[in-house]
């Protein structure tokens, strides 16, 4: 799209007076192939196109999107917009100044230049390798996907910024059957690269991994129940953190008084032995990128420092109103959306205690490896999260696997109970965070680390 075609949909949509105004355009396209029981169910790839024109007066927002991207149709959509965010008064001129900005990863393999045949086979080579870990698989689930998405954003503060994000997956998901019943596992791999992901990740890996996790639940016991101390494994909860104070932690939650850390800042609101960060640079992870979706460029955001609350997230037209720059957290699902405050990579930093030694000095507890899906309210804190891998520890040592359960607490209160910080740190599997109807891809981390009391709802006796 050429900088004066921007520059004259941004005078339209600016001609009755607004106080700001953006065009936002996305060229997307996608591949996706699934195999279920031993045969390719589907394999389809997909391509849409299109932009979205934003105008603001004072706390009014017109909003218009169109797949039609010549000017004829940005204009229209640009009038739109403008009608619905109409004050009367004298348009102005915009000039548009490209932006450089910096790629998080280089991209070797185009997954588009790849042919499919080649996707096909990483899935029997998964199912293959699943397959062979033990008699008792009975079903294996392989599916792998690949997009490219090309952005451009352009705003009447003269700011013009453009980023191709490629991003590749795999996931593997396997069911066992034994004398307990089904039990399942689940593992993935993805990253903000190309298909050269494949020369680092293998297939059989992951397939092996999905699969010993449902094999071991077959011989599980119950989980505890009541309130036990618990270690969870480098890698395998950073959703805690996500869930559990991040989204208390961006800027719309504050501003609709919907969050337990409204008018925190400064406080101590966790364990001195946490600091929390979200950081849209970190290379290749899967919620990196070069710019967010209103065109500003990725940032390392501080939230929680030593225990005290530094900042929130913020999104452009958050900041604006409030005097202040942009965290590079205003993202959104496609050109048909708005933009909102949403996380990039959120993870809690390395500590100094050895990974070991947390589970020889607990007596007696849960060691989760996994955690699976979550959900949280803001307002209060409140989560509920399920575990994918779990295991007994007894007199300092993990034993006997346990059957998934739910965790039951409190942010803020798990934050405060976080006693030992391992300096073991991995970022975990790749996320899909859903809010208010859209989904961007986020990435989550942490070290080993070991909260003194959390409340597990197993069956068994506590």
């Amino acid at each position: 799209m050429e900088a004066l075609v921007v520059e004259r949909v941004l005078g339209a949509a600016l001609a009755h007076g607004a106080d700001f105004a953006e065009v936002f355009a996305e060229d997307r396209r996608s591949t996706s192939a699934v195999l279920d029981d031993g045969r390719v169910e589907e394999l389809s790839s997909g391509r849409g196109r299109g932009a979205g024109v934003q105008v603001v007066v004072g706390e009014t927002t017109g909003y218009a999107h169109t797949a039609e991207l010549s000017e004829e149709g940005l204009l229209a959509a640009a009038e739109a917009a403008s009608a619905v965010a109409h004050r009367g008064g004298k348009g102005r001129a915009v000039v548009v100044e490209p932006s450089e900005v910096r790629r998080r990863s280089e991209v070797a393999v185009l997954p588009e230049s790849v042919e499919k045949a080649r996707k096909i086979e990483l899935l029997l080579r998964a199912n293959e390798s699943a397959r062979s870990s033990g008699s008792a698989i009975s079903q294996v689930s392989a599916a792998y996907g690949d997009g490219r998405r090309r952005i451009l954003v352009a705003n009447s503060d003269g700011l013009l910024a453009a980023d191709d994000q490629v991003r590749s997956r795999f996931v593997v998901s396997c069911v066992a059957v034994g004398d307990t019943g089904m039990q399942s596992g689940f593992e993935s791999a993805a990253f903000t690269v190309g298909f050269e992901l494949f020369d680092v990740v293998d297939v059989e890996d992951v397939a092996t991994t999905a699969a010993r996790r449902a094999l071991v639940k077959l011989s599980a016991r119950p989980a505890p129940s009541g309130e036990v101390p618990l270690v969870l494994a480098r890698g395998g909860g950073g959703i805690l953190f996500h869930e559990a104070c991040g989204h208390g932690l961006e800027a719309d939650h504050i501003e609709k008084d919907a969050s337990v850390f409204v008018g925190r800042v400064g406080e101590q609101v966790a364990s001195p032995l946490v600091t929390l960060v979200d950081d849209g640079t970190m290379g290749p992870e899967w919620g990196s990128f070069a710019i967010d979706d209103e065109g500003h460029e990725a940032k390392r955001n501080v939230l929680i420092e030593n225990g005290v609350l530094t900042d929130y997230m913020w999104d452009f037209q958050r900041a604006r109103r409030r005097g202040r720059l942009s965290s590079g957290n205003g993202r959104r699902q496609s050109y048909r959306h708005l933009p909102m405050v949403r996380m990039t990579n959120t993870f809690l930093v390395n500590g100094g205690s050895d990974p070991d030694e947390m589970v020889a000095q607990t007596p007696r507890g849960v060691y989760v490896a996994k955690l699976g899906g979550g959900q949280v309210n803001t307002a209060t804190g409140d989560f509920v999260f399920g575990t994918a891998e779990a295991y007994l520890i007894e007199d300092g040592h993990v034993t006997e696997p346990l059957r998934d359960a739910n965790l039951i607490g409190n942010g803020p209160e798990v934050l405060r109970r976080i006693d030992a910080v391992g300096n073991d740190f991995a970022m975990c599997g790749p996320g899909t965070c859903g809010k208010d109807g859209q989904n961007v891809p986020v990435g989550t981390g942490q070290p080993t680390l070991r909260v003194t009391a959390m409340t597990i709802g197993g069956t068994a006796g506590g």
